[in-house]
C-alpha cells in the first residue's frame, strides 16, 4: 500500500465542476451588478460634478480667457503668480483662518458648555433645544439679509435695530459693525457663532447621550464633583464628537462664502474678504474666468491639504475604528 503524507493534502480535489464555476461566475457577476446599481449613481455624479470640475478649473487656470472666446491665449503659471502676490488675496486667506481658529477656539467650548448644560434635567429642554437649532435651519440667504438689515446704520439720521437698542441702554455711539474695517470680521464672527453653533450643540448633545451612565454613577461614589466629572469623564469620551465637528467647522471655515458675500459683499476695502468671494469678485463678476479657476484650484488645494493633514493626525483613531491605542 503507498503511504499517505499526513503533512501534505490527503486528497487532490481535482479542478471544480463545469456547473460550479458556471454558478461561481454568476454570483460574480450578480455581485458587480448590484455594486453598479448602487454605487454607480453616485460614482457618476462624483465624477461629473466634483472631479471633473477641479480638473476643467485646473485646466483652465493656464490660459488668460473671459468664459466666452476659444482658449487661445496660454500664459502658463501667471494667474498664480499674480494671485500669490496680491495683498488682497493675502488677506482673504488671512480672513478664513481667522474664522477658523475662532471656531476652534470659541465656538467648540461654548457648545460643549452649552450642551453640558442642556442635557441636565431641565424644564423645557425641548423647547430649548429647537430654539437654539432655528437659525441653523435658516438659509444664508435669510439669515445674512436679516443681519444686514439689524447691523446697517447711517448716523446721524437713522439707526438699525441693534444700534437702537445699544443707544436704548445709553451706549450713544455704537461701532460701525459692517463698515468698520477693524470690527466687520469680529461681527461676521458673531453672525457666524449665531447661525452655526446650534448644530455644534445638536452634535455634542448626541455624542453625550452615547455616554453610558454608569461612569457617572461611579464618579460620584468616588466623591468626584460635577467639574471634575465633566473634565476627566465627559470630554475625553465625547472626543470623537468634537473631532467630527472640528473637521466640519474646518472645512467650512475654509470654504467660507455665503454669508459674508450677502452681509458685507467682502467689504470695507476688502477687510472682510474670503478666498471664496475674492474668487468670484476678481473671476466670475469681471469675466476673468482664468484667473477665477487658479483661485479655485488654490483653495481646493488648502482645502484639501488642511482635510488630509487633519485626517492624518487628529482622525486616525476614528479612522481605524478604536478608541485606545494599540487596538486594531
Amino acid at each position: 500500500m503507498t503511504a499517505i503524507n499526513e503533512a501534505g493534502p490527503a486528497l487532490d480535489a481535482g479542478p471544480a465542476p463545469v456547473g460550479t464555476r458556471k454558478r461561481s461566475a454568476r454570483a460574480r457577476r450578480r455581485q458587480w451588478g448590484e455594486v453598479t446599481l448602487f454605487a454607480g449613481p453616485a460614482v457618476l455624479v462624483y465624477l461629473v460634478f466634483v472631479l471633473l470640475p477641479v480638473v476643467l478649473a485646473a485646466y483652465y487656470s493656464f490660459f488668460n480667457w473671459n468664459g466666452l472666446g476659444p482658449l487661445e491665449r496660454f500664459i502658463g503659471f501667471d494667474n498664480y503668480a499674480r494671485l500669490l502676490t496680491d495683498p488682497v488675496f493675502h488677506r482673504s486667506v488671512g480672513n478664513n483662518f481667522f474664522i477658523l481658529f475662532l471656531s476652534l477656539l470659541i465656538q467648540g467650548p461654548l457648545a460643549i458648555l452649552v450642551a453640558l448644560l442642556m442635557n441636565r434635567r431641565l424644564r423645557f429642554r425641548g423647547l430649548l433645544r429647537a430654539l437654539i437649532f432655528v437659525p441653523y435651519v435658516l438659509s444664508e440667504v435669510t439669515a445674512g439679509l436679516a443681519w444686514q438689515i439689524m447691523l446697517q446704520s447711517v448716523p446721524p439720521t437713522r439707526y438699525g435695530p441693534i444700534d437702537t437698542w445699544l443707544r436704548m441702554i445709553g451706549i450713544e455711539n455704537p461701532p460701525a459693525w459692517l463698515a468698520d474695517p477693524s470690527v466687520v470680521m469680529w461681527t461676521m464672527f458673531g453672525i457666524l457663532t449665531w447661525k452655526y453653533l446650534g448644530l455644534a450643540i445638536i452634535l455634542m448633545l448626541a455624542g453625550l447621550a452615547g455616554i453610558p451612565e454608569d461612569l457617572y454613577e461611579a464618579a460620584a461614589l468616588d466623591g468626584a464633583g460635577w467639574w471634575k466629572t465633566q473634565w476627566h469623564i465627559t470630554v475625553p469620551l465625547l472626543g470623537p464628537t468634537i473631532r467630527i465637528w472640528a473637521f466640519l467647522s474646518i472645512i467650512g471655515s475654509l470654504q467660507l462664502f455665503d454669508l459674508v458675500w450677502i452681509v458685507t459683499g467682502g467689504g470695507p476695502l476688502h477687510a472682510s474678504s474670503t478666498m471664496a468671494v475674492y474668487m468670484v469678485e476678481y473671476g466670475l463678476n469681471v469675466t476673468q474666468i482664468g484667473y477665477g479657476s487658479a483661485v479655485a484650484v488654490v483653495l481646493f488645494l488648502i482645502s484639501l491639504i488642511v482635510a488630509l493633514l487633519y485626517q492624518r493626525f487628529a482622525l486616525r483613531r476614528d479612522l481605524q475604528g478604536a478608541l485606545t491605542t494599540g487596538v486594531r
